[in-house]
């Protein structure tokens, strides 16, 4: 067997252990903290919160303070349509959520300096209120999958009725089935992703990736944005990798292209979704970040 096949392989199977691992932890982790929060936060308080026109704004402003990465909101974003959130605010969240937190913000920043993380902040932001509301506007909600919303009522009763009479370890154990039950579904779509993405991981070189998004290219842009989607790269993992990109020949807008496109609608991410979200409402997501990745890469040229 050739050698190299074998570093492939070997690359690809430690990718595969470590983001298999990494997300089933996070995954259960956040279903359980999102289970425990909901014991305590009526789902009147949170439509009271992002229900209303504002909530556009508010949903990408509480994206910004909540540093997950795009697989990891998918509990929260079930808690959120079993709340009975108005459908624009909740996908505003979903665009947002990746892109909009804290140490993005400063990674771009030591990067790439304060200029450009700003205009990474406003572009994301702006796309994701506008798709948000756009979508609601057009109709999208009816995309939605009905299992989405199986357990409303009870989880709503529960939420009403158990109160201090429940016992905080009958709630701990309690809150635990729930997200366990919550993982198990998910788990299927989850290793799905891992394996795809595990795979371009392990055997899509570097100079691919970089002989397609240069300087040279007039479409390195869109090719960037395009070839960011299938992969699960965080923008925290990604981003350090950007001077070896840079120095390997791809273009700074290409390169944000790729950032946004990779973090904003991951592989493990769409296929995620697949439990929520019907084929239509899926591609248009899809799209929505294709644009937004475009959109901040040919900003920078611009103004760079």
């Amino acid at each position: 067997m050739n050698a190299e096949f074998i570093v492939m392989l070997k690359d690809a199977a430690y990718m595969s252990f470590y983001l298999g691992a990494q997300l089933t932890v996070l995954f259960f982790l956040f279903s359980y903290f999102v289970g425990l929060i909901q014991q305590f936060l009526p789902p009147e308080k949170v439509k009271k919160l992002m229900g209303n026109e504002r909530g556009y704004v508010i949903a990408a402003l509480l994206a910004a303070i909540t540093p997950f990465c795009s697989a990891s909101t998918i509990p929260f974003l079930k808690s959120l349509f079993k709340s009975q959130v108005r459908f624009g605010n909740i996908m505003t969240f979903l665009i947002a959520s990746p892109l909009l937190n804290p140490v993005v913000f400063g990674l771009l920043t030591l990067n790439f300096g304060l200029n450009t993380s700003v205009m990474f902040f406003l572009v994301a932001l702006s796309v994701s209120v506008s798709a948000g509301y756009l979508l609601e506007k057009f109709g999208f909600a009816d995309q939605v999958k009905d299992a989405v919303f199986d357990g409303r009522e009870e989880s709503v009763t529960c939420s009403r009725t158990c109160g201090s009479a429940v016992t905080k370890e009958n709630l701990f154990i309690r809150v635990g089935k729930n997200a366990f039950y919550d993982f198990k579904k998910a788990f299927p779509y989850l290793m799905i992703g891992v394996a795809v993405g595990a795979f371009v991981y392990g055997f899509v070189p570097t100079e691919v990736i970089t002989r397609v998004a240069g300087d040279h290219n007039s479409f390195a842009i869109p090719v960037a944005a395009f070839i960011g989607i299938p992969l699960y790269l965080t923008v925290e993992s990604l981003i350090p990798l950007s001077s070896v990109l840079i120095a390997k020949g791809m273009s700074m807008g290409a390169l944000l292209a790729l950032i946004v496109g990779s973090a904003g609608a991951s592989l493990t991410e769409v296929i995620l979704l697949k439990s929520l979200f019907k084929n239509k409402l899926i591609a248009v997501f899809l799209l929505v970040v294709f644009t937004m990745a475009i959109s901040t890469g040919l900003l920078y040229n611009l103004v760079a």
